[in-house]
């Protein structure tokens, strides 16, 4: 018997077991007089809780008769970690009724709990508590408290929490930094970080990613720069997650050299430095090198990849019409069993419309266990960009017939159908119940398709005064949507002063130049094109080539 104490013990501290593992183990502790004692149910309730069996967690507490706080704290976290906050919060109510008093850990889990579900009210009433229990010095309570405040963006409540505490650890310092960094205040996380270094206390992996974290925007690279300088000479630029951040953050813009120079240095690199990399290329249209790490990363290290770094790839496939490797990824997904995952079916649906196999995007949607208005919207856009309208409409009008409510993204899918398909009349109805019947405000891309459905058909004066009535200030895509249809019909009048508003507003632009150029060209009017090529050559502003991609043989 006291080997098999010993090995249940083993067992029991290891940090997962399947939920088959699980219950074996249940069923052995409850032949003993051990079923009495929380710790094993605590154990247990943890290892159900990873497994998602939320169900055989709650049975067990119920059945346990002797619940320490360790045993109460693993049951709400289960349900907190499992977003049923209701179920958590009406644990943690039944707690405070019984003689086992909540702890920090207790406060910690409810606190995340409020703010997960962003309930401000829950979270003040909860910091209330934390005071009257005698644990408003606690530092667990107060980084969770913190986080809290600093994720419902009262950054200054947060700040407030901060500075009553006399004794901070590390831990304290790094949810501050980090709170400062969620709510892009960047300059108050550094002066943070400058006060600690100066008060003696040092800073770990944990506070230079939450740095990291908060450089948002492309003028604050430099900052990150010297974040990253400051890891090199501390040698926290080898540990795999300060690495990863700095990878995320340089793919983030674009900085693709520096991204792999630092992923390159990694000895061991997680599946966030592998997505934050393949990510990075496929954004900045590498879609060569964003393959090539996906395939080294699946087939030669053998990783599995999850579902948001396989949309990435799939839109890196979509773009570089490489449907074959597209039809590799697919088989991929089905081998893992993550068809049935609404983003990775609404990427492949993407891409094989994209690759002009759409008969295949419509096969992934119709094997969906679950629609979303994600999956649908793909399957409308891939059908307009096919030049498949009507059947575009049909799925419009089978996405209300189930229930589920368009976004801004369904209309601009419907609107680009119109564009391809040459329908005017149904375009303007489409425009017209987005607005009126479901209340969703036009975006940039909801104009420049109806300018293009407009002018497409000829109607330019109308998509001129369409665009007059359009709130300002116009977007420069607006207009040179009108450009480009004015360039179709050959009116180079419009042309002439649509381009003009466009070299207004963005005076180093050559495309627009270009454009109206050809107009020139077409009415004989060949002074003015030289004119326009002489402007073009003196502010040396560049039409980007164009780029065709045909997939044939083994590419």
């Amino acid at each position: 018997m006291l080997f098999n104490i010993r090995l249940l013990l083993s067992e029991l501290s290891k940090p997962h077991q399947t939920i088959l593992k699980t219950k074996q183990l249940h069923a052995l502790i409850s032949k003993t007089h051990l079923s009495l004692d929380p710790f094993f149910a605590t154990k247990l309730i943890r290892f159900y809780a990873l497994n998602h069996d939320l169900s055989s967690a709650r049975n067990l507490f119920d059945e346990t008769p002797q619940r320490s706080v360790f045993l109460w704290n693993s049951i709400i976290r289960a349900y907190a970690q499992a977003h049923y906050f209701y179920d958590a919060l009406s644990l943690f109510k039944i707690m405070l009724g019984t003689k086992t008093k909540p702890d920090n850990f207790t406060y910690a889990c409810i606190t995340r709990a409020c703010y997960d579900n962003f309930d401000l009210d829950g979270m003040r009433i909860l910091h209330a508590k934390v005071i009257l229990s005698g644990l408003g010095l606690d530092s667990i309570c107060g980084s969770a408290l913190i986080t809290g405040y600093s994720k419902l963006f009262l950054v200054d409540q947060a700040s407030k929490v901060f500075y009553t505490i006399p004794k901070k650890d590390l831990v304290f310092w790094n949810s501050m930094v980090l709170g400062y960094g969620n709510s892009g205040l960047l300059n108050r996380g550094l002066e943070l970080f400058n006060r600690m270094r100066h008060m003696g206390q040092q800073p770990d992996g944990y506070t230079l990613v939450a740095l990291i974290l908060g450089i948002v925007d492309s003028n604050m690279l430099r900052v990150g720069q010297g974040i990253h300088a400051f890891c090199l000479k501390t040698g926290f630029d080898s540990t795999v997650h300060v690495g990863s951040s700095l990878v995320s953050l340089y793919s983030r813009f674009n900085c693709m050299d520096s991204a792999n120079t630092v992923f390159s240095s990694l000895l061991q690199p997680d599946l966030v430095a592998w997505s934050s990399l393949i990510t990075g290329y496929s954004q900045c249209g590498d879609y060569d090198k964003a393959l090539f790490y996906f395939r080294k990363l699946t087939i030669e290290k053998g990783k599995k990849a999850d579902p948001i770094l396989i949309s990435a790839v799939l839109e890196a496939v979509a773009q570089s019409a490489n449907a074959r490797f597209g039809g590799a990824i697919h088989g991929y997904v089905v081998r893992h069993g993550l068809e049935s995952n609404v983003m990775v079916s609404s990427a492949l649906i993407d891409m094989y419309s994209k690759c002009g196999f759409v008969s295949l995007g419509i096969r992934v949607f119709e094997v969906m266990p679950e629609r979303s208005t994600i999956s649908y919207n793909s399957l409308i856009s891939g059908l307009g960009l096919n030049g498949l309208a009507y059947q575009a409409f049909k799925m419009f009008d089978e996405l209300l017939m189930v229930g589920l409510k368009p976004d801004d993204s369904t209309f601009s899918a419907l609107l680009l159908a119109c564009c391809h398909a040459g329908v005017f009349d149904e375009g303007w109805e489409i425009f017209r119940r987005m607005i009126n019947e479901f209340s969703i405000k036009p975006k940039t891309e909801h104009y420049v398709h109806m300018v293009r459905i407009l002018g497409m058909a000829g109607e330019l004066e109308e998509a001129y005064n369409f665009i007059l009535r359009s709130p300002k200030p116009v977007d420069s895509g607006i207009w040179g949507a009108l450009l480009s249809c004015c360039d179709i019909h050959r009116n180079s009048e419009l042309a002439e002063a649509i381009s003009q508003q466009l070299l207004e507003n963005e005076p180093k632009t050559g495309a627009y130049r270009v454009m109206l150029s050809n107009i020139y060209a077409v009415d004989g009017r060949w002074d003015d094109v030289h004119k326009l090529r002489d402007d073009i050559a003196k502010q040396r502003v560049r039409k980007l080539p164009g780029l065709s991609w045909i997939g044939s043989g083994n590419t």
